[in-house]
């Protein structure tokens, strides 16, 4: 059952650290190799840089909370948040695509009718 986790590539959870520009300050950022892929997959699909993601993300949370304790932490928890948000899409869409029992392709019609309402 853990072979999935303990069989990753330990380049995933070695850390880099990364210079960011937020607000016009530099700073620097440490996470482990995955979560900054992972912040690139959420950049790329939103048209953006990573080091752009983590300006929003910062300005988004500094409006909601009035700070950040540990900006680190809180990209590892919104990597993890991206990740747990595509599993669940994931899971309703593998639902919605439940093959049907019977009639054949006239039950998969009605539910795509049913989808696009």
């Amino acid at each position: 059952m853990c072979d999935i986790y303990t069989s990753a590539d330990p380049i995933h959870y070695e850390q880099r650290t990364r210079s960011v520009r937020i607000r016009g300050v530099v700073t620097s950022v440490r996470l482990e190799n995955l979560c900054w892929d992972i912040l690139a997959r959420i950049a790329s699909k939103d048209k953006m840089t990573t080091n752009q993601l983590i300006g929003k993300l910062y300005d988004e949370i500094i409006e909601r909370q009035g700070r950040v304790d540990n900006l680190s932490s809180f990209l590892r928890v919104s990597c993890m948040r991206y990740l747990s948000y595509v599993a669940e899409q994931q899971e309703k869409d593998h639902l919605m695509m439940k093959p049907p029992e019977a009639g054949g392709m006239r039950a998969m019609q009605l539910v795509e009718s049913r989808r696009a309402r």
